[in-house]
């Protein structure tokens, strides 16, 4: 009786603790994820003139990857929560190659929207697991492992531009085939997490006081759905302005300072990389301030900054956009580990439906930016998303969630 009392008291300290090894492997995991995913705006400057394509064509382009790696994300996610699937994390990784490969081919815009729809697809399948799979990590730290976890997704958003720069645009469309050597590495390591991730799943399985029970808030059911729903719109407005600055910034730079493609991409990587900077900052102020106090600042904060940015010259445009970027970078990371924070027990279906809009409304916003971008010039389009961080101000109709675990 001892032993097996001994035995269940290392399984539950092996529980507890935060495993920095398994996230920093699927923030690695992240980073080669969305670095993939970064090439599709990446090489926008370059299908745009070789096929003639419209703004709105590339808007579409971006909605279709948006929406394929959105619309799924829910029901993926309300199904792991159901039945644990650690070797999907895989698979989704193979979706991606399918994409990478046809993309280095696409010749059409049919082409190129089932191109990005199959990497949108990987992605459907890899964030909620991958997200479930930090938490389980997490040790209770869960500011801290969300924000590791999307810290790689940052990079890998950042690093894209740099190497599309260095491989893309001095060897041409087809030079994207080499990404799927980041494919395949990317398989064999998800491979070993979701070898960790079923061990760690049976582990909670055999012993229940190894699994983190999350305490009730005392919140009303309405006010839970109420404040989900204005986290949504917080993902609104931080991910429309985002979509600006991800797919529209080059084009930005190229027409209003005459900046090259290649200068245009390395401006881009500069506000990418503040954004990696900012990730890891929200999570543990997060965990120690309250999520709250850094929605607050990482949507509204950003405000004084984006208005700024349409009426300065070069210098500061990029000055500007670096700080943007490493403001409203926190947000995302506060916002959904507070929001499994209002719906305990459901890491994979929050994760699901916040990774989801946010793809959707990147998408949107990109189809929506570049429709007005045809129609009005692409400075009109940044004149305008300038407003978007004040829709931070309803941050204050959220509740104070006092998080606990057992």
């Amino acid at each position: 009786m001892s032993s097996q009392t001994t035995i269940a008291s290392q399984q539950n300290s092996i529980a507890q603790k935060t495993v920095f090894t398994v996230l920093f492997t699927i923030s690695f995991s992240h980073l080669l994820n969305d670095m993939m995913q970064s090439v599709i705006p990446s090489i926008y400057p370059i299908v745009k003139d070789k096929y003639t394509f419209s703004f709105t064509q590339i808007g579409f382009i971006t909605l279709a990857f948006q929406l394929t790696a959105s619309i799924l994300q829910p029901f993926v996610g309300a199904y792991t929560d159901k039945k644990n699937k650690p070797f999907s994390l895989t698979l989704a990784m193979a979706f991606s190659l399918a994409g990478i490969v046809a993309l280095s081919f696409a010749s059409s815009f049919p082409s190129f929207l089932v191109a990005v729809s199959l990497i949108g697809l990987g992605s459907s399948v890899f964030h909620p697991e991958a997200s479930r799979v930090a938490y389980l990590a997490s040790g209770g730290k869960k500011g801290l492992a969300q924000s590791i976890f999307q810290l790689g997704g940052n990079a890998g958003s950042a690093i894209g531009p740099l190497l599309a720069a260095i491989i893309i645009l001095p060897n041409g469309q087809f030079s994207i085939i080499w990404f799927t050597l980041i494919a395949m590495l990317g398989m064999i390591i998800l491979f070993a997490v979701g070898k960790w991730y079923q061990e760690r799943i049976q582990l909670r399985k055999s012993n229940s006081a190894n699994e983190l029970t999350e305490i009730a808030h005392g919140i009303s059911k309405h006010r839970v759905i109420v404040s989900i729903g204005i986290l949504l719109v917080l993902i609104f407005s931080k991910y429309f302005y985002m979509a600006a600055m991800t797919n529209y910034f080059t084009f930005y730079l190229i027409e209003k300072f005459g900046v090259t493609v290649r200068e245009s991409q390395y401006y881009l990587f500069s506000f990418l990389a503040a954004v990696a900077v900012g990730t890891i900052i929200g999570g543990p102020i997060g965990d120690r301030f309250g999520r709250k106090f850094v929605i607050w600042f990482s949507i509204l904060g950003a405000a004084p900054f984006t208005l700024l940015l349409p009426h300065v010259d070069l210098f500061w445009t990029v000055f500007l956009a670096i700080l943007i970027g490493t403001i409203i970078a926190s947000a995302f990371s506060a916002i959904l580990v507070y929001a499994t924070d209002l719906v305990p027990g459901k890491i994979g279906m929050i994760a699901g439906l916040f990774f989801g809009f946010m793809f959707g409304m990147g998408g949107i916003g990109s189809a929506v930016l570049g429709w007005t971008a045809d129609k009005e010039g692409i400075e009109y389009v940044f004149q305008l998303c300038a407003y978007l961080p004040l829709i931070g101000v309803i941050t204050m109709f959220l509740p104070n969630v006092l998080h606990r675990q057992r």
